[in-house]
């Protein structure tokens, strides 16, 4: 199967990509920049997939990203959301959690209206209806956004900077600032009180430092296989975690898709945030961009490496287990499609019944902050968008049956 899938993906370029130059010419063929041919590729591509909506993402892509302050519950900062109040930002989960309630309370009036109504032969409004099916939606968010993260967004349109982090009187800084989209596969996790959680492709270390911000995990295992990423991560547990809390957290550099040979089906929760073609980047910058031509093969084999990581993720996940996928690429090659596989690799080699949970709570709850894709067939994805420049991020949620 694995091979098959290699040879499906990785046999011809991507759509939109050039043919790649005869060795007889590339000494005389000119220099492309990486991110126009990126942006060569998402054209052909992603105005298939987002028809319409592709104009107004692209311009996103090429504008200046937008962030979140993730409050660091570590850090004696108590002064800091009301500093961030003043500025205009609000802590979007906060405020997630409060619309849920609303829906709540709305649905018990329905359900009593709708039971005294019975008698007369009328039923709920559709208004009601919404709001019951709303808070029937929205439990499995309920401990997430209940938990202690707590991250705060410029209201849309509003391009104000947050300032830079400053440390505390112990030298533990006050917020981290990332994409605030970013959050979501974690808030997806639902990391429960003790849960034993794995972070497969941890570095930089924001997704980990919010699975921390939970105060849930009774154990973090946070695995990166690039030892240079995964200084990166240390520096950031130093930086934002006391090392008590620290110590609750094992860093390995291990290959991620050999994880299950280490410690497989042990653990509740498993995050595999996938190395991809991280759109915005490869359209801003030259560095480090996946679309140089060196990195050709790299980038045609990126869905065979997410299949494989997913796999080790499922892997690794005891039964009855939790696995949320996520990527920052708008790429259904990179996203509903290694999913879909995934399920079949699982199915067929590994006698594994998965079971995909529906997200679509998530693009109600959070709609006033992000822009989501309607139209994902598998999870959900948010979209950059001028008014709210966040994404892409998709995120997929399966449990092990």
């Amino acid at each position: 199967m694995l091979l098959e899938l290699r040879q499906a993906w990785c046999g011809t370029p991507f759509p939109g990509e050039p043919p790649s130059v005869p060795s007889h010419r590339a000494a005389t063929a000119p220099r492309i920049p990486a991110t126009r041919l990126a942006l060569h590729h998402f054209d052909a591509s992603y105005s298939l997939h987002l028809g319409a909506l592709w104009p107004s993402v692209r311009a996103g892509l090429l504008c200046e990203q937008k962030y979140g302050a993730l409050l660091n519950n570590f850090a004696a900062a108590d002064h800091v959301p009301e500093e961030l109040e003043l500025l205009d930002a609000t802590d979007f989960i906060s405020e997630a959690s409060l619309k849920m309630q609303q829906w709540q309370r709305g649905a018990a009036v329905g359900e009593a209206a709708s039971g005294c109504q019975e008698g007369s032969g009328e039923g709920r409004t559709g208004m009601q209806a919404e709001m019951v099916t709303q808070a029937e939606m929205s439990p499995p968010l309920c401990a997430s956004i209940s938990s202690k993260i707590k991250c705060y967004t410029f209201p849309r349109g509003d391009i104000t900077r947050f300032r830079p982090a400053r440390p505390d009187g112990l030298g533990l800084l006050d917020y981290y600032l990332m994409d605030a989209a970013s959050l979501l596969p974690v808030l997806a996790l639902n990391v429960q009180p003790d849960d034993f959680v794995l972070d497969l492709c941890a570095a930089p270390g924001g997704k980990t430092l919010a699975l921390l911000q939970t105060g849930f995990c009774g154990h973090l295992a946070a695995n990166d296989v690039s030892v240079s990423r995964t200084k990166r991560l240390y520096q950031i547990l130093h930086s934002y975690v006391p090392r008590e809390v620290g110590d609750t957290v094992s860093v390995t550099s291990y290959d991620g898709r050999d994880w299950d040979q280490v410690k497989g089906g042990t653990f509740h929760k498993v995050l595999v945030d996938v190395p991809c073609t991280t759109d915005r980047h490869s359209a801003m910058e030259e560095d480090n961009n996946i679309f140089h031509k060196r990195r050709t093969k790299e980038r045609q084999m990126l869905p065979m490496l997410q299949l494989q990581l997913l796999m080790a993720g499922i892997l690794a996940a005891r039964p009855g287990g939790a696995v949320v996928y996520s990527t920052c690429s708008l790429s259904p090659l990179q996203n509903e499609c290694v999913v879909e596989r995934a399920l079949d690799v699982a199915r067929a080699q590994f006698n594994i019944s998965l079971h995909t949970e529906d997200l679509s709570h998530f693009r109600t709850l959070f709609q006033d902050t992000f822009s989501f894709f309607s139209d994902c067939q598998l999870g959900e994805l948010v979209l950059p968008h001028l008014t709210a420049n966040f994404g892409p991020m998709y995120f997929c949620k399966l449990r092990r049956v």
